[in-house]
């Protein structure tokens, strides 16, 4: 036990059975993890297999059936994007500044008839492709322009009502009619007004018309906007008013249920006409006011003014920034027109056979006009060219600022027009004769490739020939 020799063998002999049995756990688990390694190669080689077969099944199947639902797929999202092109008719570039009113949509109402030359804010609104470049064209020139016909049958209403955003001014050529003007203070204007005659509202004031006479009256009304026409009428007003607020409001006999007794009518009831209107009215009296209130909403214009030329007349409802020559009650309307922003200038322009409304612009105002008798060739001139057309009863044409234009009557009949100028100053007007005459000979033989002698051939009248005939 004490050999230290016999101690060191046994520990050798120790060491190498411990050794041998490590070696031989070596050798198993070495064993296990090869098994391990063959059994996940396989299963690698076997989802590789079947992965390529299955790639190689849905290839065929794709190359079996692909092109087919290629060309039906296609061919439904052709049929769903294409755009099917649209042909639109070409419009006469003369529809710019000519509306053929007669042609348009007539309002009926009970107590008579509306038709409008104006701009609208749908276009389905539009009856022809040739009004809606009429319409669209006062709102692009922003020319602060709407024209209406109104027809009111005898004892008929243009039913009080205001407009949110224009001015309105009414030419009368037809009949007779009474009016009413209720102000921002609440004093009423009542006032006849006859055939020649012009009114005038301003804007959000309340007015009525009623036919006093036997025969149709029959208005040109201008409105100072180019957007489409706000207008509330009091019926609909009353009626979209909650009853106890009506109630509480006007506090009448009765209460609430007075205000319950009142029924709208199915029929709008713009230009009103009650059937039983004589059992309705007992008494329809009204008084004429004072001069004082009527001349701030009437303008007595065939009896203004008349501004004689050779080839016809022109007379102007107007502000006159010199109104020495004016009567007291012509100032009071001048002045009160000026007084309102975006007023309208009114004028009948009246034009002998073949006389000739020479060429000339406007500095400060488009312009408006109605034909009322008689027929014309127009001519407008401006960066696009020359515009010509021929104009009949009921035409309306439109001159933008600035633009050169001419009328020339053409029938045996004298042409009577209604225009309306877009400002409430005095209108400015050049003539083509006398920017020419004003023009330095020198400059026009410069400009026209003439000897500055010819232009002396060019006479100068002492009678202005606004209007001339040959």
């Amino acid at each position: 036990m004490d050999n230290l020799a016999f101690e060191m063998h046994e520990d050798a002999k120790q060491n190498a059975v411990s050794a041998g049995k490590m070696n031989a756990t070596s050798r198993m688990e070495m064993k296990r993890q090869w098994s391990l390694m063959r059994i996940f190669l396989v299963c690698l080689l076997a989802c590789t297999i079947t992965t390529a077969v299955g790639v190689l099944i849905l290839s065929l199947v794709y190359v079996n059936h692909s092109q087919p639902r290629s060309e039906v797929h296609l061919g439904l999202e052709a049929l769903q994007t294409a755009t099917i092109p649209v042909v639109q008719k070409a419009v006469d570039p003369k529809f710019q500044f000519l509306n053929h009113l007669p042609k348009s949509k007539v309002f009926e109402f009970p107590g008579g008839a509306i038709q409008w030359a104006r701009y609208r804010n749908n276009v389905k609104d539009y009856v022809s492709i040739e009004e809606e470049a009429f319409g669209s064209s006062l709102n692009r020139q922003r020319s602060q322009m709407t024209l209406g016909t109104l027809r009111i049958k005898s004892n008929g209403l243009r039913a009080p009502h205001w407009h949110f955003n224009a001015n309105e001014h009414g030419y009368l050529a037809q009949g007779t009619a009474w009016i009413g003007v209720v102000d921002d203070g609440g004093v009423v204007t009542t006032y006849n007004v006859t055939a020649g005659q012009v009114i005038f509202f301003p804007k959000n004031t309340v007015h009525w018309i009623k036919n006093v006479g036997n025969e149709d009256c029959f208005f040109l009304l201008f409105f100072s906007t180019h957007d489409e026409l706000q207008t509330l009428d009091v019926d609909d007003v009353f009626f979209s008013t909650p009853e106890d607020i009506a109630s509480r409001s006007l506090k009448p006999e009765g209460g609430i249920d007075f205000i319950r007794t009142f029924r709208k009518q199915k029929e709008d009831q713009g230009v009103n006409l009650p059937p039983n209107l004589a059992e309705l009215v007992v008494n329809a009296t009204y008084v004429q006011s004072a001069d004082s209130q009527v001349w701030r909403y009437f303008y007595d214009l065939k009896g203004s003014k008349e501004y004689q030329f050779p080839g016809g007349v022109i007379q102007l409802a107007q502000y006159w920034k010199n109104r020495s020559e004016l009567s007291n009650n012509e100032k009071i309307f001048s002045e009160f027109l000026n007084q309102h922003q975006n007023a309208l200038s009114l004028s009948t322009l009246r034009i002998y056979n073949n006389g000739l409304r020479q060429p000339h612009f406007h500095f400060n105002a488009n312009e408006m006009g109605y034909v009322i008798s008689g027929c014309a060739q127009v001519g407008i001139i401006n960066t696009q060219g020359t515009t010509e057309f021929n104009i009949h009863i009921g035409d309306v044409v439109f001159f933008p600022t600035g633009t050169q234009h001419y009328i020339k009557s053409t029938c045996d009949e004298d042409l009577l027009l209604i225009l309306a100028f877009s400002t409430e100053d005095q209108l400015q007007t050049l003539d083509m004769d006398d920017y020419l005459q004003a023009t330095a000979d020198h400059i026009l033989a410069q400009l026209f490739f003439k000897k500055q002698s010819e232009f002396k051939k060019i006479p100068k009248f002492k009678e202005d020939q606004a209007i001339n005939l040959p």
